[in-house]
């Protein structure tokens, strides 16, 4: 598997794991971002999806399920977007989130992180408290109800629904690579991955209000 695990502590930059290259998170995203959205697809009312509050930002609840661009449900079974949402490709994943909300930025994601008591415990704090293989579940103390939707393997196969739930950002490395944050069922952290930002790849997608 093409990628770096970064644990990422909040104020630390101590605890960096890496198994291919080395880099740095760049959220690059600006007036092109909402420029590229995805023109002509039938979004999603946004009041479709349950919307949180966690400390100053605003979050979707639930991940989106928009059939449009490159994705997927999880083994290709539509009981599972009923679940779980879709996996989406990232350039797709840059493009979806109705107006007036965005891909999250790495920075929103510590954001979030920090907002719940650090990436220590903000896995065990946002999972929802069902759904996570061998009792694995959160507290969902603040209704952020993260779910294991898994993920698609660069060759076509789906992986770990149940153990884990894998989110795309909007930051890439280098261009070839974007950041994903993940959590397990295993442990109550939070940690950010890169991948190939091609169509190799499908993650869940979360959106926080611009």
């Amino acid at each position: 598997m093409f990628m770096i695990i970064r644990l990422r502590r909040m104020f630390s930059v101590a605890a960096v794991v890496a198994v291919l290259c080395c880099g740095c998170s760049d959220d690059g995203i600006g007036g092109a971002f909402y420029e590229q959205k995805i023109a002509n697809i039938e979004r999603d009312d946004i009041s479709r999806y349950k919307t949180v509050t966690i400390g100053n930002q605003t979050w979707t609840a639930r991940n989106l399920d928009i059939q449009t661009g490159v994705s997927w449900c999880y083994d290709n079974k539509q009981s599972n977007c009923d679940v779980y949402g879709r996996l989406y490709d990232w350039n797709t994943a840059m493009k979806i989130c109705p107006v007036g909300w965005h891909l999250p930025t790495s920075r929103d994601w510590d954001v979030l992180i920090a907002a719940v008591g650090g990436s220590s415990v903000a896995g065990k704090k946002l999972k929802a408290d069902h759904g996570w293989y061998n009792n694995g579940n959160g507290t969902d103390d603040f209704q952020f109800s993260a779910l294991p939707g898994g993920y698609r393997y660069s060759n076509g196969y789906f992986y770990g629904a149940g153990n884990y739930g894998y989110w795309w950002t909007a930051a890439e490395n280098g261009g070839s690579y974007a950041y994903g944050r993940n959590m397990y069922y295993l442990n109550d952290g939070v940690f950010e991955y890169y991948y190939y930002n091609d169509e190799s790849y499908g993650f869940s997608v979360r959106c926080v209000k611009d």
